[in-house]
């Protein structure tokens, strides 16, 4: 069971969150802010602990014909359905009284008061009803922007205080390719979704639909952090991302070839899409965090 939990909370999305958040304290680095540790940590695992608790809400209230692990009875359901949501309110209570913490010792600031609302209200929105949008195929959206825009600035307010255009330049980006990495993760359960009638961005957009808008959040996004001496950016912190790049382009040649008929190999393909986001991240907070 605690392996089936583990799993559920979806530890990698869990680290990709921890990077985009640390790259936000990394910018107000840069700037010449020093970073707080308490209050670093403290944000950190409110974010860690929300983003946990909302992926067992998603999975505690889905139709109750699916499993939520292979093989397993009704009343083994039921039983694993409680205990899904006995940890989600754990894991909520915690990220809680985080923030809580973060209050009481006045390290938050109006802007990032407002960050950690929208941030529970998209999660929440995310998981639970009445919206559930991880049901009705706006699940990704809501995780991409969490996780691209909302994380690394929420992380960037704690520490720097008021917002900064280098953010909105770095987090764009981000955002496009976490939703590209969130597209690839649909396609393994495809045929799967389609047979419980289960929404998915992928299954909205279907296949014909979804590699092009995925191709073109790959270049976009590259193209972006290649225009940064253009819009006024120091070339010096960007370039590290190209070092990416390789990873980025067999990720669009690779599911070109699926959907030309080669071989599939998702597991292949899932772990290329979260290097291509994760390791695009990790390069620009090493950047932002060693100057």
């Amino acid at each position: 069971m605690f392996k089936s939990l583990i799993n559920l909370s979806r530890p990698i999305l869990l680290l990709l969150a921890a990077l985009t958040y640390s790259l936000g304290a990394g910018i107000a680095h840069y700037l010449g802010k020093p970073v707080r540790e308490a209050s670093f940590v403290l944000g950190g695992l409110a974010i860690l602990a929300l983003l946990g608790s909302a992926s067992l809400f998603a999975e505690y209230f889905r139709l109750p014909l699916t499993p939520l692990k292979e093989g397993e009875t009704p009343r083994q359901r039921e039983h694993f359905r409680v205990t899904l949501l006995e940890v989600s309110y754990a894991g909520l209570s915690l990220s809680a009284i985080a923030i809580l913490t973060l209050l009481i010792t006045n390290s938050l600031n109006l802007p990032a008061d407002i960050l950690v609302i929208l941030a529970f209200l998209f999660l929440l929105a995310y998981s639970i009803p009445p919206l559930r949008l991880s049901e009705i195929g706006y699940g990704e959206l809501v995780l991409a922007i969490t996780l691209g825009t909302l994380f690394p600035a929420l992380s960037f307010l704690i520490q720097y205080g008021q917002f900064h255009r280098l953010l909105s330049f770095t987090t764009f980006p981000l955002t496009l390719l976490a939703l590209s990495y969130l597209l690839i993760f649909n396609f393994p359960t495809f045929a799967f979704d389609l047979k419980i009638g289960r929404h998915t961005l992928l299954t909205r957009l279907t296949w014909q639909h979804a590699i092009p808008i995925h191709h073109f959040m790959i270049l976009a996004a590259f193209l972006l952090f290649a225009g940064a001496p253009f819009l006024g950016y120091p070339w010096s912190l960007v370039w590290p991302v190209f070092l990416a790049l390789p990873f980025a382009i067999i990720q669009m040649i690779w599911l070109q070839r699926i959907a030309n008929g080669g071989r599939t190999l998702w597991n292949f393909l899932t772990a290329l899409a979260a290097a291509t986001f994760g390791l695009t991240t990790y390069l620009l907070a090493l950047t932002y965090w060693i100057r």
